[in-house]
């Protein structure tokens, strides 16, 4: 068997200064709110670490998730992550093709048998495995040999994570997700149409340290970046606690940077990390560009409610709820008003 360099071997042959990868160290733990007491352990445990081997299976998708991977600008977490696992297998990516690739992907799981990691974009199809196949296999089938001998498998983006989009009504291919089919290997579910990069490496990064899975919600992702909903996090929450909604796209609400609610935004029953991560180098997000959530990063997102329509009128279990919070912010804001009034009337009498 081949030896396998060390992270740190890695990160020394191309010129990472020791202060760089301290940074970087640093960095991880605060993405997987870590305390920095931790750092060193961090550092220890991935300068020592061999390069894990990762398969990467692209399914039924778009390739979304890898377009948002490599479209991170570098240098980054992201980056420096990629640059310390051995990408062994990756349909859009690797340079060989036919034989070749699948020749590749066979000599990695043999090689690493029991320790490498297998990510999988994209739903599976089960009414008819011929509906997607890659080199005369079908999805079903190259999923369950593959897995076979994986140390875990990470489900990127909702198709793999819940089924996505080509699970959506009418569901004529038939897709089911990861979970759905491996039950007997850990599964760490990362959705989003697409996924945030850093959340995607973050839990690369988080195997490498630790050598095991992250606490995981009840729909299998990783608490530190799907513990909370956007809505309690995005910075335009204040507006929907004095009740200021945008009623369109182009009102004075929007152009004021107002809450979307009443557009059809998703924020407060989507739990992501979009609202601190953001996209683009930490640039912006949907919200922040005037565009409400969609909801990408829960189940069946796709028909769980029109995309516009405000959630008290979708189909969301907590929709009376948060229209009667949307209805006490209106009250609240109305009365913050009439407030403000009366002690301007005040003011100015006294003047």
């Amino acid at each position: 068997m081949k030896r396998t360099p060390t992270v740190g071997e890695v990160l020394r042959a191309k010129g990472v200064s020791r202060r760089g990868f301290l940074k970087y160290c640093a960095t991880t733990a605060s993405i997987l709110a870590l305390p920095p007491s931790m750092i060193p352990r961090i550092a220890e445990a991935i300068e020592s670490a061999r390069r894990p081997s990762v398969i990467w299976l692209s399914f039924q998708e778009c390739t979304g998730c890898t377009e948002s991977l490599t479209r991170s600008a570098a240098p980054t977490v992201e980056g420096l992550i990629f640059d310390t696992i051995s990408l062994d297998y990756h349909h859009t990516l690797q340079a060989a093709a036919g034989d070749q690739a699948e020749a590749a992907r066979h000599a990695a799981m043999e090689e690493n048998d029991g320790g490498y990691l297998v990510l999988v974009d994209g739903s599976i199809p089960m009414g008819n495995p011929g509906f997607s196949t890659i080199a005369g296999i079908s999805n079903v089938d190259m999923l369950k040999e593959t897995v076979a001998g994986a140390a875990a498998v990470v489900a990127i983006g909702s198709c793999a994570a819940f089924g996505g989009i080509p699970g959506a009504n009418p569901n004529p291919t038939g897709a089911v997700s990861v979970m759905d089919l491996v039950t007997d290997k850990p599964v760490i579910n990362v959705p989003g149409c697409p996924p945030i990069p850093t959340v995607m490496t973050a839990v690369l990064a988080h195997f490498l340290t630790f050598g095991a899975i992250p606490d995981l919600d009840k729909h299998g992702r990783p608490m530190t970046f799907f513990g909370t909903t956007i809505h309690d996090r995005c910075y335009r929450r204040p507006f929907y606690e004095q009740g200021k909604f945008a009623n369109t796209f182009d009102d004075e609400g929007a152009k004021a940077g107002w809450c979307l609610f009443k557009l059809g935004c998703k924020g407060p029953t989507t739990y992501n990390a979009c609202a601190t991560a953001k996209w683009n180098s930490g640039t912006s997000f949907p919200i922040e560009a005037g565009h409400p959530c969609l909801g990408c990063s829960e189940p069946n997102f796709w028909d769980a409610g029109g995309f516009y329509e405000p959630l008290s009128t979708g189909n969301f279990d907590s929709g009376e709820k948060l229209a009667g919070a949307a209805v006490a912010g209106v009250a609240l804001g109305a009365v913050a008003a009439a407030a403000g009034r009366r002690r301007q009337a005040k003011f100015t009498k006294e003047g």
